[in-house]
């Protein structure tokens, strides 16, 4: 072979997880996207776009070099070079977090407890890579489950398991089965990962008595949980919000996953874990795991971004460190189209009781979460990628099949809507568009 000539690789020759369905399920539905430009997308889980302000992203940093020189007490060329230089591996902010998670959580972590990382996908990487110690090992998720997830868990080895959610948002008697199963067969069930608060893909979220039986049903099996957490600020009622896994957590049982995708500014791309679980190192040095999943970020991405945490941090800063005060707008314009999808879902739909599905009227029905970003459709017909490519280009329309967030390839009935990233009148749109997809597949298949 010549020094010119190309070489060639096949996916063999890679890494297995590169060929696995969890990790081209966000390019497809990318793709499909760009394909459809003028479709209404009720796909995107990507925050309202109507808020950015580029002004504020400047006026964020300069609040957070403000902080540097005024509050913490640094030279004018010490915090010029914190921002601008390499940084911590650990983060710059991660005091603001720790103060943003005591004001609106009720959690109180040590700031070393804390990891900033490139986004929760980076968190939810590190976390994997270090708990996968063995072919043993094995990951436990409640599905339906975020495929961010599902495919982090591919890159590093790691099993996952499937766990029931159900109308409670996790099975607890079918995770205690699974862990048995687990170790029944020789296998080392390391942590479970849910999203307690308006789950992606599911909308459902865990009630607080449920949700101490699962931290009591953890300690009981020894397990870790994997909170993750990018839309318990959404809630749709003014009533209190329940508490986080992690502010119930008395055992450290819970690792918990943040994200300033939803609630600041999706390209900072900046997230956190707060991973406070004490770890026996060489010479019984005993540190928080946090420490240890910055050895591995060491080795993946350095450090975050300083000047994307800045404007994190600045945006903490100008709301006394409150997340929830800063997304007052936000949550009123979630709320307000949350709201009016369901209600369209309904005109469009209407109950039929005591008569039998008929095909001009599908039986359809949905979930109606308390908040966040999405509503899940239950159809009388299987939902794959073809039938969504046929809705964007002849229909015009967009969502997500609820198949990409099942580790298996059986058919999936269901669809997924977003409510965050469009406007009531897109929302009339798209759901007469999907009424239309729906009616015409029915009879399709009818006939």
């Amino acid at each position: 072979m010549s020094a010119a000539e190309p070489v060639d690789l096949t996916v063999a020759d890679l890494h297995p997880a590169l060929g696995d369905p969890a990790l081209t399920s966000m390019n497809f539905l990318n793709e499909v996207s760009e394909r459809y430009p003028a479709a209404v997308s009720l796909a995107a889980g990507r925050p309202y776009e109507e808020f950015f302000d580029l002004a504020a992203v400047h006026r964020h940093l300069d609040t957070f070099h403000r902080h540097l020189v005024d509050d913490l007490g640094h030279r004018p060329e010490q915090a010029r070079r914190l921002l601008l230089q390499y940084g911590r591996t650990k983060g710059i902010v991660h005091h603001l977090i720790a103060r943003n998670l005591a004001v609106d959580e009720g959690i109180t972590v040590d700031p070393e407890e804390l990891v900033v990382t490139v986004g929760c996908q980076e968190a939810m990487f590190l976390v994997l890579r270090a708990l996968r110690a063995g072919p043993a090992d094995v990951l436990l998720a409640v599905a339906p489950t975020y495929v961010g997830l599902t495919g982090a868990a591919r890159l590093v080895d790691l099993p996952v398991w499937p766990v029931a959610g159900g109308s409670a948002g996790v099975d607890l008697a079918d995770l205690a089965a699974q862990v048995h199963r687990a170790r029944a067969a020789g296998l080392r069930p390391r942590a479970c990962y849910l999203m307690p608060d308006f789950a992606n893909p599911s909308g459902v979220s865990i009630d607080t008595a449920h949700r101490q039986r699962l931290l009591d049903l953890a300690a009981q099996e020894d397990l870790l949980l994997l909170e993750d957490n990018p839309y318990g600020l959404f809630h749709s009622d003014d009533g209190p919000r329940p508490p986080t896994l992690k502010a119930l957590d008395t055992g450290r049982r819970v690792v918990y996953l943040g994200s300033f995708a939803k609630t600041v500014l999706p390209g900072a791309r900046v997230g956190y874990v707060v991973a406070d679980q004490r770890v026996v190192g060489p010479g019984g040095r005993v540190g928080p795991l946090a420490d240890q999943l910055a050895m591995i970020k060491s080795m993946v991405t350095v450090n975050t971004s300083p000047i994307a945490q800045a404007v994190i941090g600045g945006r903490l800063l100008e709301h006394g460190c409150s997340l929830v005060a800063a997304n007052t707008r936000e949550r009123s314009a979630y709320t307000r189209n949350l709201r009016h999808l369901v209600a369209g879902l309904a005109r469009r739909f209407p109950a039929l009781p005591d008569q039998p599905d008929l095909p001009d009227r599908p039986a359809v029905r949905w979930t109606v979460p308390a908040g966040g970003f999405f509503v899940v459709v239950t159809v009388p017909f299987p939902v794959d990628d073809a039938l969504l490519d046929r809705s964007g280009r002849d229909y015009g329309v967009l969502w997500t099949p609820m198949a990409h967030f099942y580790d298996d390839t059986a058919p999936v009935h269901a669809l997924r809507l977003s409510v965050s990233a469009v406007t009531p009148e897109q929302i009339d749109v798209g759901l007469d568009r999907l009424a239309a997809l729906i009616t015409d597949e029915v009879a399709r298949r009818v006939g």
